[in-house]
């Protein structure tokens, strides 16, 4: 069986599809819940077989054979950003999403790949269950690594820390994620196109929003960057020539030009997560910012799938 073959667990966007691709990697299925995001991987990614399917319930031993797996487990049930303990004793709201993980260990468990990459947010470490989850795998013969992987590193205009998990099958150590030497951090301001988009005055804003372009303007100039609602990034702005702070599922950075802003496009939300030009995404601006929002940035997947192809 080729060492090349790999699953892609909630493809979504397909972040890691396009990322494993580059690396060499053949994605042969990929699987998500949501109807539409299996379309929109399906309209990018034909060759590949789609199921919409639940994962928790799911038997992976129908899926074809493969040596690896790629897998973006949901990020809502330990991302900070929605006030969430992760995994605080007494607080079930988020068990349901947090319990997708081990949605990851059933694939180890019946389909035993040489190498697995999982990628999610940095308070995944915090998951109560994280130890027990990671003793799983090594239970199951996995050497694993965990690093904290920031996209800026890979030249790309924005600043995004993911933890991505490496796991090794019969080995003492499992690969390292490393990025490129020499890179520069890559600015916002290069991918922004001034003539595209829906400009609004700032006058017509709210009053909170108009302080925070006032502040904006203060620090940065006439053109910046700026999360648009107060709780975004709790940044007052960003210049345009530093990475765009991270992107969301929840619609959040606007850029201002003198007294108009109006919210980066999709377009230039897929520029800085890394995504070929012309991608198809859904026409509906909330489902596209959300799979954008809940996807892994295409080197960084690159840089994970190539080292355990490297080591396996």
């Amino acid at each position: 069986m080729s060492k090349r073959r790999c699953i892609d667990y909630f493809a979504g966007a397909g972040g890691f599809t396009l990322g494993a691709t580059d690396a060499g990697a053949e994605v042969v299925e990929a699987i998500n819940h949501w109807p539409l995001a299996v379309k929109v991987h399906a309209t990018n990614h034909p060759s590949v077989i789609h199921r919409c399917e639940d994962l928790t319930r799911f038997n992976p031993a129908c899926l074809q054979d493969a040596d690896g797996l790629v897998s973006s487990p949901a990020c809502q049930g330990h991302a900070r950003a929605r006030g969430v303990a992760s995994g605080a004793e007494g607080d079930t709201r988020w068990d349901a999403s947090r319990a997708t993980a081990w949605s990851v260990i059933d694939y180890a468990e019946v389909r035993r790949p040489r190498w697995v990459v999982v990628e999610n947010v940095p308070d995944f470490r915090r998951w109560a269950l994280f130890a027990p989850w990671l003793d799983a795998l090594a239970r199951l013969g996995y050497a694993t690594r965990v690093q904290v992987c920031d996209a800026a590193l890979w030249g790309v205009p924005q600043h995004r820390p993911r933890v991505i998990v490496t796991a090794m099958r019969g080995r003492r150590e499992a690969p390292a994620v490393e990025p490129p030497r020499g890179v520069t951090l890559a600015p916002i301001g290069d991918v922004i196109w001034w003539d595209e988009g829906v400009w609004t005055p700032v006058a017509t804003k709210v009053e909170a929003t108009r302080a925070r372009v006032a502040r904006g303007r203060a620090a940065f100039g006439r053109r910046f960057v700026m999360p648009y609602n107060g709780s975004g990034s709790g940044l007052t702005g960003r210049s345009l020539d530093r990475p765009l702070g991270t992107v969301t599922a929840a619609d959040r950075w606007a850029v201002v030009d003198g007294d108009h802003m109006r919210m980066l496009t999709v377009a230039e939300l897929t520029a800085a997560m890394d995504f070929p030009v012309g991608y198809a995404l859904p026409p509906r601006r909330e489902d596209a910012t959300k799979m954008l929002g809940n996807a892994i940035v295409r080197r960084v997947a690159a840089a994970a799938v190539r080292a355990c192809l490297e080591a396996a």
